[in-house]
């Protein structure tokens, strides 16, 4: 009796497994011989181009459901041919952006689209952008639509070492987004999350990270879109190793981003980079003020007379008038932050200084060059060789 019983479940557990083959293979023939139309309602791309067959048995089943489906892909929600903008964000998944456009009204089944868009290859690469869809469009039409964004950028250069402001005022002038936002922004300091942010201190803005270079950048784009860029595009140019750089120095980043800005402004000849940081190096190293013009400049500001951020020249009364903290002729150590926004260049050479025991240079001839000295004799000699007294 309990040989028949076995044999009795065995033979039914046989009948149901060949009728589930039966059942499959029927319908991955029906789907693998499915015709140029049906093909065409749940695939992308030209319709005469689109049969395949099922490369797995997850594509045959998607397929095969996505079939049974066809009617609510290829049928739009409504014929109403108005207009409604779209907007894709970077890194939005396609969960969102599916529940987004049925919210709106665009679908009528969010998870179908978005297995119509995973059967397709395309719920992991929805492109970014701006986009004018119609609740007259069904879900194929606005996939499609959805790999074509009307992504119109604005380009903007930002020269190497200038101040915060005079980036907004370029911003603003050139029409890329409103310049006192984008320095309101800069001025509070908070928003971006990056490693190269890690050091900075609690309060600080973000001058110094506004990393000189042009960019490209979506209309209508945010001040925090055009940081963050800045603040990447400065982490991509520097190298990898750049906070051990920084520690073997003794310093952290920020410090030697400090620095770096005061570098940015005094150099005019690249070749001269590695020996004016050496310089600022050298005097912090041995207690000395830095004695920077830049820093007075910078803590003077606009002048309305000339029309300037940075007054040229500075005199050495003005040196002892300008009650400032970043006044390097009177307080010792670094100013609170940077003074500019240095490019690589000038961050590299604060990073691998040349070795040198200047402490001393001054600019020398019209063509940029600087002459450098050891010690503050050789300094006055200098000064008196390019004044015409020697």
């Amino acid at each position: 009796m309990v040989v028949l019983r076995t044999i009795f479940r065995l033979t039914l557990f046989i009948i149901a497994i060949a009728a589930i083959v039966v059942t499959l293979g029927a319908g991955y023939w029906a789907f693998s011989s499915q015709t140029e139309a049906a093909a065409a309602s749940i695939s992308l791309g030209d319709p005469s181009s689109v049969g395949r067959s099922p490369q797995n048995i997850e594509d045959f089943l998607l397929g095969f459901y996505l079939q049974t489906r066809a009617d609510a892909i290829t049928r739009p929600v409504s014929d109403d041919p108005t207009p409604v903008p779209f907007t894709v964000e970077v890194g939005e998944t396609a969960v969102s952006i599916a529940a987004r456009l049925e919210e709106l009204g665009l679908i009528s089944d969010a998870g179908l689209f978005r297995l119509f868009l995973r059967y397709n290859g395309l719920d992991a690469s929805l492109e970014a952008g701006d986009y004018e869809l119609r609740r007259n469009m069904n879900m194929r039409e606005i996939a499609e639509a959805l790999q074509k964004a009307n992504f119109e950028e604005v380009t903007v250069t930002i020269p190497e070492g200038w101040r915060a402001e005079e980036i907004a005022e370029l911003l603003t002038r050139e029409n890329i987004m409103d310049g006192t936002e984008f320095l309101a922004f800069v001025r509070q300091g908070q928003g971006i999350n990056h490693p190269l942010l890690a050091d900075r201190p609690p309060g600080a803005s973000y001058e110094g990270y506004l990393f000189p270079d042009t960019y490209r950048l979506p209309v209508n784009a945010s001040p925090e879109d055009l940081v963050t860029r800045m603040v990447e595009n400065m982490a991509a140019k520097l190298p990898a190793n750049t906070m051990e750089l920084a520690a073997a120095q003794g310093y952290s980043f920020f410090e030697i981003l400090t620095i770096a800005s005061i570098v940015e402004r005094e150099a005019v000849l690249p070749e001269e980079r590695p020996l004016i940081a050496s310089v600022y190096l050298n005097r912090l190293a041995q207690g000395m003020p830095l004695q920077a013009d830049p820093t007075v400049q910078y803590a003077m500001g606009y002048q309305t007379d000339t029309g300037q951020w940075w007054k040229t020249p500075v005199t050495l009364e003005e040196y002892s008038q300008v009650d400032s903290p970043y006044n390097t002729y009177l307080n010792y150590g670094l100013p609170p932050g940077p003074i500019s926004n240095p490019g690589a260049d000038s961050i590299i050479a604060t990073l691998q200084p040349a070795q040198t025991n200047y402490l001393f240079f001054m600019g020398c001839g019209g063509e940029g060059a600087h002459l450098f000295a050891e010690d503050f004799e050789t300094h006055e000699q200098n000064v008196a060789a390019c004044s015409g007294g020697q």
